[in-house]
């Protein structure tokens, strides 16, 4: 009997503390929608810190809140190990671009591939930039290295910009590769006509705070602002697979 009362217990403690977390992910949910109705909240969960609530954002941006979702935090969250700061936040954020990243096909990217790369790295590219036409002439010196270069769209200017206009041709080029090539060294692209995905690139790259290019995503997800000569950068993707 003794053994059942124990059971009992367990389960009805195990049933309050769903509750719980229940009452605070709705709490949670409408304070934040109340503050912004748009919102793109993905999950809320415990954090590692007692108490305190963690909220993930579309684009793996993350947020923090009390469990009635009164008090809301924007930052780093560090946990000490080993006498150590470990970045929580950072490395949540990170996983949240690695599987946006991952979930876009192969064939909406312009891909310059070696025969066997070791790691890849993608690109938010502006055919209109200096640094991205400087780093895109690295290309060759990237595959050599083993790094695949993956490009996605995102014209600094806008979607209503010439450039814009121009990466769509890229992006609807019968042979992107080429289009792309022509582009970066300004012999211009011909007009093309599809449904290209550079406005969904494009605001991809806005939720997950890109503002300039080159923006350069690592395969674990950090994102490196800005251009980087071929065998730093090279270094620095292999490190990171």
């Amino acid at each position: 009997m003794r053994c059942n009362r124990i059971v009992v217990a367990l389960a009805l403690g195990l049933i309050s503390s769903v509750g719980v977390a229940a009452d605070a992910d709705q709490a949670i949910r409408n304070s934040l929608k109340a503050i912004d109705p748009a919102l793109p909240i993905e999950a809320i969960a415990e954090s590692p810190m007692p108490g305190v609530y963690q909220v993930e954002l579309a684009g793996g941006r993350q947020l923090y809140t009390s469990a009635d979702g009164q008090f809301l935090l924007q930052g780093y969250l560090f946990q000490v190990k080993n006498g150590k700061p470990v970045n929580l936040t950072e490395a949540a954020q990170t996983r949240g671009v690695v599987k946006l990243m991952n979930a876009i096909p192969a064939s909406e990217m312009v891909v310059f591939a070696p025969k066997q790369p070791k790691t890849h790295i993608t690109v938010f590219t502006d055919t209109d930039c200096g640094y991205c036409q400087k780093l895109h002439s690295e290309v060759p010196e990237l595959n050599r290295l083993g790094v695949e270069v993956r490009y996605l769209a995102f014209p600094r200017q806008g979607l209503d910009s010439t450039a814009a206009k121009e990466l769509s041709n890229v992006w609807c080029a019968k042979d992107q590769q080429d289009a792309m090539n022509r582009a970066k060294s300004r012999q211009g692209v011909a007009d093309v006509q599809c449904d290209s995905p550079v406005a969904k690139q494009y605001a991809l790259g806005q939720m997950i705070g890109v503002s300039g290019t080159p923006a350069i995503v690592l395969a674990n997800g950090t994102i490196i602002p800005g251009y980087q000569p071929a065998a730093q950068l090279a270094k620095i993707a292999l490190e990171s697979k």
